[in-house]
Formats: C-alpha cells, sequence, structure tokens
C-alpha cells in the first residue's frame, strides 16, 4: 500500500528553549551517582537496580526482604510456604559494606583549639570560679551569658 502524504513541516531550531535547564534535566534524569564506593563499583549498567542489589546481596524493599509475621494462625500451614534464597554473587560487597560500619564513628563536634586551651587556662588558674572567668576581657558576651546561666 502506498504511505499516506500528510503535511510534512521542515525541522525548525527551538531559539526560545533554555538549552542549560534542558541539559540539566537530562543530567538529573540519567543515572545518579552511586555514592558508596563499593556498591558503585560492583555496578552492572546492563541490570536493573533490583537485580543488581539482589547479586550483592541487599534488599530493594526492606518490607518484602524482612515481613512482618503474621498474627492470625492457620489451621494448616505447609512447609513450601518459605521462599527460595536468592544467589548472592557478589559477597564481597556486603563484607566490605559491614567493615565500614564496624569502623568507629569519627566525632566532628568538638571544640576549637583556641577555646579549648582557654579553658584549661582558667581551670589551671582560677579553679571554678567562675566570677573571675567574668573579669576576662577575652570571653565575648555570648559567652559570659552562658556562664551566668551555670
Amino acid at each position: 500500500m502506498p504511505k499516506a502524504k500528510g503535511k510534512t513541516r521542515r525541522q525548525k531550531f527551538g531559539y526560545n528553549v533554555n538549552r542549560k535547564r534542558l541539559n540539566r534535566n537530562a543530567r538529573r534524569k540519567a543515572a545518579p551517582r552511586i555514592e558508596c564506593s563499593h556498591i558503585r563499583h560492583a555496578w552492572d549498567h546492563a541490570k536493573s537496580v533490583r537485580q543488581n542489589l539482589a547479586e550483592m546481596g541487599l534488599a530493594m524493599d526492606p518490607n518484602k526482604a524482612v515481613p512482618l509475621r503474621k498474627r492470625k494462625v492457620k489451621a494448616m500451614e505447609v512447609d513450601g510456604d518459605e521462599r527460595p534464597k536468592e544467589l548472592v554473587r557478589k559477597p564481597y560487597v556486603l563484607s566490605d559494606l559491614e567493615a565500614e560500619a564496624s569502623l568507629p564513628e569519627k566525632k566532628g563536634n568538638t571544640l576549637s583549639r583556641d577555646l579549648i586551651d582557654y579553658v584549661r587556662y582558667m581551670v589551671e588558674n582560677h579553679g571554678e570560679d567562675y566570677k573571675i572567668w567574668l573579669q576576662w576581657t577575652r570571653v565575648p558576651k555570648w559567652d559570659q551569658l552562658a556562664m551566668d546561666g551555670a
């Protein structure tokens, strides 16, 4: 059969389209960068997210991985109710993640070195007499307010 002849329109460049926004949205829709290096190196782009995580021994949905027990007791239960275990082809990812999680957490909320030295100096010279501490001009007003309440 012959092809139906319709109106064909020539391609026109869209000058009013914001190319920067277009590229940014395309980048957002593309696969995001995986932050975890262990998972990123073991990732296979040809497979789906669920398949990749299953090969690593991770769960896509925690509700399906560890289902809640039913409170209702059935009269007859068949042993074939359990799902078969999925094959973990990349167990090193799971062991690396567990090793990283077992490391002690680094504390990041320490005081500045100057403030630590200042407080150490005050304790050595004046003990816990906070009123003498307030006579020092080095103490900012907001620290004076904090010491008044203490």
